[in-house]
């Protein structure tokens, strides 16, 4: 069955839908080759990352919301007694009903970094919520930001031991605890909950919904990438996106940044080479190896292709829209006569400084986000295979080593991942088949130049199990705050989200005789 497009012109409805980006296994730039199997030590794969602005502390609270904290079991699958953290979570109860008119409850799948960020980021889930008499619920991943067991970051991340509960089946746990608390709290049983998340945030709510049916009735889930485990979908997939992302704008800029990798070899390897590539990409430090300046530019293509929006926006960086079409008209603009290097200069400027306002770039920038768990998610159950190829791929060509990668896990954190895990625990393979006969009410969004798409459910499945994929969409577009900006095409996206989740509500209260007035 084919998916829903949403196009500008026309909305075709069948009802019959996942932040940081260094990819895994990427190869170390290698002399003289074209192909190397030698992964760096940059391999786990992120959806958002450490080269992207922090949050602005000026443009947060965006949004009202009450601030607490969750006494949540440190193991839910053992009875040991061990300690419990405080798990954060955000709250917004102004536009709810209450339980007496059965009011919804919007619950947000916390990703992989400090939950503000999220929230303020998250502008649909806020502004439905007083169309649908709802209660807005943000709660943080366990080990991110505020909620770090063991009292700290540092004795949290200490070793394999104390890093153990960090996993998707545990962090489901926690939001299954807390919705049922919640709702005993405020006497709201029988109130529906709606799950929502984008990218590792959506994996998490449609898995969610698979796993506790009976904690919420439905779910949307956005630009989550379920499928990119396994060998399930061809390892090159996200990378051959991001790329004909570039293609489709400029074949000459596509042309021009797959040149540019041997260009920075051939440079660094001269005498003052490491100097020149320095002054060349207005370094902060002097760089140390040419790889550190690879990882930079391959972090800024790939959060480019996520971010490719349709308008301005300030998700990972300030950006004018559609970026990509900007940063190749930086690079196809300049004149004759201008080096490969110094092009790649100009176009990556328009990521790492659109407004002007940076003198020099940090290419060892911290961890903005707090996104420091994810390699240790990516070595243990969060296996996600990927590779560039020859012929499509704008990025150096290489192959997904898993023994390399294995071995750097071991060395990293003593452990060894298990790439099976994830489809033993959610499942993967045969996904139609699977959602068919187990599976209701999820709503997969993507956009279609968001890399993270090919490795996303994009065909409806039943009817109500619906792909909603648009074809200029990027990384959960459909999430974020509306804008007089916005194209027809993500007005009628968000108007479809809408109609399912209140059918969804509608036929749980028609299943219990309850007449539901908004």
């Amino acid at each position: 069955m084919a998916a829903t497009k949403v196009k500008p012109t026309i909305l075709v409805v069948l009802l019959c839908f996942l932040v940081t980006i260094t990819l895994s296994s990427q190869p170390s730039l290698a002399s003289q080759s074209s192909k190397s199997n030698r992964p760096s030590s940059k391999w786990a794969p992120r959806f958002l990352g450490r080269f992207s602005q922090p949050p602005n502390q000026q443009q947060q609270q965006q949004y009202r919301y009450e601030t607490k904290y969750f006494s949540q079991r440190l193991d839910h699958f053992s009875f040991s007694e061990l300690p419990n953290f405080p798990q954060r979570y955000l709250i917004n109860t102004e536009s709810w009903v209450g339980p007496e008119r059965l009011g919804p409850i919007f619950f947000y799948c916390g990703n992989e970094g400090e939950i503000e960020w999220f929230a303020e980021n998250t502008g649909f889930v806020w502004e439905i919520a007083p169309r649908f008499g709802a209660m807005v619920v943000f709660p943080e991943h366990r080990y991110y930001g505020e909620s770090m067991p063991y009292g700290s970051m540092d004795v949290a991340y200490k070793n394999a031991t104390t890093l153990s509960y960090l996993t998707a089946g545990q962090a489901l746990a926690d939001f299954a605890v807390l919705i049922r608390e919640l709702k005993r709290n405020l006497s709201a049983e029988a109130c529906p909950v709606v799950l929502f998340g984008g990218s590792y945030g959506g994996m998490l709510a449609s898995w969610m919904r698979l796993k506790y049916p009976h904690v919420a009735i439905g779910a949307l889930a956005s630009s989550a990438p379920i499928l990119q485990f396994e060998d399930i979908v061809p390892p090159e997939t996200f990378y051959d996106i991001v790329s004909n992302s570039f293609k489709r704008e400029s074949t000459s800029c596509f042309n021009t940044i797959k040149e540019s990798w041997d260009a920075l070899v051939s440079e660094g390897q001269k005498n003052d080479g490491l100097l020149k590539l320095t002054e060349t990409f207005h370094l902060c430090r002097k760089l140390n190896k040419t790889q550190d300046l690879a990882d930079w530019l391959d972090s800024a293509y790939s959060y480019l292709a996520m971010v490719n929006y349709p308008y301005s926006a300030n998700f990972m960086m300030p950006l004018p829209g559609h970026p990509i079409r900007e940063v190749c008209r930086k690079i196809d603009s300049l004149p004759d006569g201008s080096s490969i290097l110094q092009r790649i200069f100009e176009g990556v400027s328009i990521y790492y400084n659109y407004t002007g306002g940076v003198d020099c770039f940090e290419v060892d920038a911290e961890d903005p986000h707090g996104l420091g768990g994810w390699n240790w998610q990516a070595c243990t159950e969060m296996v996600m295979p990927m590779s560039s190829s020859r012929d499509v791929s704008m990025f150096p060509t290489f192959d997904y080593n898993y023994s390399s990668f294995q071995e750097e896990c071991w060395r990293d954190f003593r452990v060894k991942p298990r790439p099976r895990w994830i489809t033993t625990e959610f499942g993967g393979h045969d996904i139609k088949a699977t959602l068919k006969n187990f599976g209701s009410n999820i709503i997969f969004a993507n956009g279609l130049l968001d890399p993270w798409s090919g490795s996303s459910v994009l065909q409806n499945i039943s009817e109500t199990i619906v792909a909603l994929n648009t074809e200029e969409g990027a990384h959960h577009v459909d999430l974020r705050a509306a804008t007089a900006e916005d194209p027809d095409w993500l007005v009628e996206q968000r108007a479809t989200e809408i109609k399912l989740i209140e059918g969804w509500i509608n036929n749980y209260h028609q299943e219990r005789k309850v007449i539901f007035n908004m």
